[in-house]
């Protein structure tokens, strides 16, 4: 029975450092981007030697992705079955999470350049991001259909567009945020355009600035030469 108890104690220890080591890694991950930041930074954060860190990690690109992932359970934890709920209720869970990452700058910074970096040649935090960002469309997508459904409505055509949109304004308005936080309301902003990407979904169909077809024509050509 002792012995029980001291594994135990052991493994709650241990969960202890794991969760200290992740939380210095974000701040410096966050501070200094993936490829400046050192193990030996994030060890001195947490009184333990360079070694250390790798005990519990192994590599820098492990560590990394252990870092996102605990960023992404910490976002789902209070929901049910852990999981982005569906229909209205995705849309309210963004909005709050725009509300909540407000009080939360340095989640926020670490993940607007880990995102940003994730596009540069052999980061390993790519793969993650690209997955990321599909099942959050995707999550989207299926959200806008079950709306649809609720109300007798056609799934637009363009409904895959309006899901990547949400994604990029919300995290451009983050980056906006973070430069300038005095004059960007995260929250109201996230919302605001939030709810006018679904409106424009799930409402009447209106062209403010009419087809770009007409008024740029030669974006078609573009548009071309990318396919």
């Amino acid at each position: 029975m002792a012995g029980s108890r001291r594994r135990t104690g052991m493994r709650a220890e241990t969960r202890e450092k794991r969760v200290r080591i992740l939380d210095a890694a974000l701040r410096t991950f966050g501070a200094k981007g993936y490829s400046n930041a050192s193990l030996a930074d994030i060890a001195e954060q947490v009184d333990m030697t360079h070694a250390g860190v790798l005990h519990h990690f192994g590599s820098k690109h492990a560590l990394l992705l252990e870092v996102l992932q605990h960023r992404d359970t910490d976002d789902v934890v209070d929901l049910p079955d852990q999981h982005i709920p569906d229909g209205a209720e995705l849309f309210r869970h963004l909005v709050r999470t725009a509300f909540v990452n407000a009080r939360r700058a340095g989640i926020v910074q670490a993940y607007a350049v880990l995102s940003a970096e994730s596009v540069t040649e052999g980061n390993p935090g790519r793969p993650y991001f690209t997955s990321r960002f599909r099942t959050l469309r995707d999550d989207t997508v299926r959200a806008f259909e079950t709306m649809c459904a609720e109300q007798g409505t056609e799934v637009p055509e363009d409904v895959e567009l309006a899901a990547a949109a949400i994604l990029a304004v919300m995290d451009g308005l983050q980056v906006q945020w973070l430069l300038d936080p005095d004059r960007i309301d995260l929250g109201r902003a996230s919302a605001h355009a939030i709810e006018a990407i679904v409106a424009s979904v799930l409402g009447p169909r209106t062209d403010v600035l009419g087809p770009w077809e007409t008024w740029a024509p030669e974006l078609l050509e573009l548009e071309d030469e990318q396919r």
